[in-house]
């Protein structure tokens, strides 16, 4: 069971604590900053995912649909196998279809299987649940139209924040073609031959707040996943978690990813083709950590 584990208000508490004192001038200004020094901004989900990335060099984030499967009972079943092969988060959305009573049956279900934190990766600002432990507050850095990069978070907070849920501040970046992302999100895309634009926005995202950073070509992009020479510079300009998605069909490919730099890859087409869903985490996940060794 996760819902105990994945605690969601980790940190709140004390941050509204120092926030509280510093209104009621209880803090002094010049002591102001060895408050804010000694304060921990990390969340729960996001202080395992950097710890992850240290321990293990390399996470695997496996991606459920729900609109892509059958039934909400398929959807979960997924789920539950991705954790049961090793996956190190099982991520719910990607589509802006996933919302309402399917999104809250099949991470209410999900979670209830696995012993790893259920995220939310949203389509809009309808596609969140309160039985996820977290969700990618996400900003669209690349897209032409502010909709995606400030105001859908402006509309969604409060509702995160009612929900319980730990937000995530990802800066999203969309890697040519893009796919369905780029055409909804109104997206200049990155164009896949240009590693120091990717690398130039992806710093942009850690210097204005960003604590993790996630590049995305698309879901079944027919070029394969991002140039590896522009996963190595994306992730050179970071100091923050970087998370690789699109493309990613196989667990070799998985592990060149990781190797060019990247933390964690996402990985969710390959999943959903059929055959032992279990099987096929368990087989990323070896080849991620075997990467990710070679990489300490």
């Amino acid at each position: 069971m996760a819902s105990n584990k994945w605690s969601r208000n980790t940190g709140r508490k004390n941050r509204n604590s120092v926030f509280s004192c510093i209104r009621q001038g209880q803090i002094r200004s010049e002591s102001r900053s060895k408050a804010f020094a000694g304060l921990d901004i990390m969340g729960k989900v996001e202080k395992y995912i950097s710890d992850g990335i240290a321990r293990k060099g390399g996470l695997l984030f496996a991606l459920i649909d729900p609109v892509d499967y059958k039934a909400p009972a398929e959807a979960i079943a997924a789920g539950a196998a991705a954790g049961e092969g090793g996956a190190d988060i099982v991520l719910i959305g990607g589509s802006m279809g996933a919302q309402g009573e399917l999104l809250d049956s099949v991470t209410k279900g999900i979670k209830e299987k696995v012993n790893v934190p259920v995220v939310l990766f949203p389509g809009n600002i309808s596609t969140v649940t309160k039985y996820a432990d977290a969700v990618y507050f996400m900003s669209l850095l690349n897209s032409r139209n502010p909709y995606w990069i400030s105001q859908a978070q402006m509309l969604a907070a409060p509702s995160v924040r009612k929900m319980g849920l730990e937000a995530l501040p990802v800066g999203y970046i969309v890697i040519s073609p893009g796919g369905t992302v780029g055409w909804v999100g109104d997206v200049n895309l990155v164009p896949r031959d240009k590693p120091s634009i990717a690398a130039a926005l992806a710093l942009s995202a850690e210097m204005t707040g960003s604590r993790l950073v996630l590049t995305d070509c698309g879901s079944n992009p027919k070029d394969g996943h991002m140039p590896l020479e522009m996963v190595s510079a994306v992730s050179k300009a970071l100091t923050i978690p970087y998370i690789a998605a699109g493309g990613i069909r196989t667990p070799e490919q998985a592990a060149s990813v990781i190797a060019a730099g990247a933390g964690a890859v996402q990985v969710g087409t390959a999943l959903e083709k059929g055959g032992d869903t279990k099987k096929k985490v368990a087989e990323f996940v070896r080849a991620i950590r075997e990467a990710g060794k070679k990489k300490a």
